[in-house]
């Protein structure tokens, strides 16, 4: 099983991206957190934003939105479900020493402050794509992309 949570993103069309990213890689379902735009407003009205960019994937890839991530973290971890946060971190693991487990909770955080101090204490993982040049980090929908593909590719 193959999770995200998307927690305080920004952007709808980077949600919209993930969400077209989900889809193509097998998950199951996707949380989103805090001023998180989700597909369908509070008011019962589609994001045209997500839905353009999603390729119409929002509309049936499962997802739940979370006011905060607390109780969410809880849940999962009682599942057995491993939380694996992407972020640059002293402890963190870089991509290729990396194996995805076979439940895995995918978290990728604000595009400017990036995954909260609350999740990185949570997390089984902290992963890190190694970054060559000049800028620190990758778009979060690209950084999604990278990490979804690769738990595929290096599956035997």
């Amino acid at each position: 099983m193959k999770y995200l949570l998307l927690e305080n993103i920004r952007s709808a069309y980077n949600v919209g991206a993930i969400f077209r990213t989900a889809d193509a890689t097998a998950v199951e379902k996707i949380f989103l957190v805090g001023h998180t735009p989700t597909p369908i407003d509070r008011f019962g009205r589609t994001q045209p934003e997500i839905k353009k960019t999603s390729l119409g994937a929002s509309e049936y890839i499962p997802w739940q939105h979370f006011e905060t991530v607390s109780e969410l973290l809880t849940t999962v971890k009682q599942q057995g479900v491993q939380i694996v946060a992407v972020e640059q971190s002293e402890t963190s693991v870089l991509i290729s020493d990396y194996s995805e487990p076979r439940q895995v909770l995918y978290v990728l955080g604000n595009e400017v402050e990036g995954v909260s101090k609350e999740v990185l204490d949570s997390a089984d993982t902290i992963l890190e794509l190694p970054m060559l040049g000049t800028k620190e980090s990758l778009n979060v929908s690209v950084t999604a992309g990278v990490v979804l593909y690769y738990g595929i590719i290096t599956k035997k």
